[in-house]
């Protein structure tokens, strides 16, 4: 009968052990999963909450349709702007992509954002940021004409521009092309992506590159499409 006890006990003790087994499996399988861990604060959704976005210490945390992975992407910055978060389909396959647009910088003559496009799989597509595009596809030249005018010419996407801007007769000029980077705003209009690049010539801003981008499905990513150049009305 001891013996019987015995056994029985031990039994017992295998079987409650494998249930605090299974329970520890499961609690930290949803913790992983979990995007509303402690250390995540949400920031932005989509209109149908089929994409969160979440903040965190050294990166976000991006869900969509309840899988989730973590992006080390520039943090979102108290900038006063809340993300911009959409779920649309930018590829033209007839799947939703994540598209996440987020200010990262603000202040006198400077607006920056990122843009992030991330399909279902959770993957990254490459959307070229504008150092790039200034490299590949912009060309400028800026001298001053007379002592109160800037002749600015050169060429975007291969289409040639030329404009003169009136300026202080007191600038003294520092550069010999256009600079970039100071205002970079990027949003969606009619499922594509636009870019908004502001041109300076230290210290005012003398015309706006108006960027279209497409999607390349053989490569897998989105790329320049059109360029215009829009002086800067005085």
């Amino acid at each position: 009968m001891k013996k019987e006890i015995g056994t029985l006990l031990l039994l017992s003790t295998v079987i409650f052990s494998g249930c605090q087994s299974d329970q520890k499996e499961e609690r930290v399988s949803k913790e992983s999963h979990s995007p509303t861990h402690i250390d995540t604060t949400l920031i932005g959704a989509s209109d149908n909450q089929e994409v969160k976005l979440y903040k965190k210490g050294d990166g976000v945390k991006l869900e969509i349709n309840g899988h989730v992975k973590d992006f080390n992407w520039n943090n979102p910055s108290d900038t006063g702007t809340e993300p911009q978060v959409f779920y649309i389909d930018m590829t033209e396959d007839g799947k939703e992509e994540a598209v996440i647009i987020i200010q990262t910088g603000r202040g006198t003559g400077l607006d920056n954002y990122d843009i992030h496009i991330v399909d279902q799989d959770l993957q990254e597509i490459k959307v070229p940021y504008y150092e790039e595009i200034v490299a590949q596809h912009i060309e400028s030249n800026v001298v001053k004409k007379d002592h109160e005018t800037l002749t600015i010419t050169g060429r975007a996407l291969g289409k040639e521009y030329h404009f003169d801007y009136h300026v202080d007769p007191e600038l003294e000029l520092q550069q010999d092309e256009l600079g970039f980077g100071g205002i970079t705003i990027y949003y969606l209009e009619n499922q594509k992506i636009q870019l908004t690049l502001a041109a300076s010539v230290f210290p005012i801003y003398v015309a706006d590159f108006h960027i279209t981008y497409k999607y390349n499905h053989t490569e897998n990513e989105f790329m320049i499409d059109q360029i215009e150049v829009a002086p800067i009305q005085q």
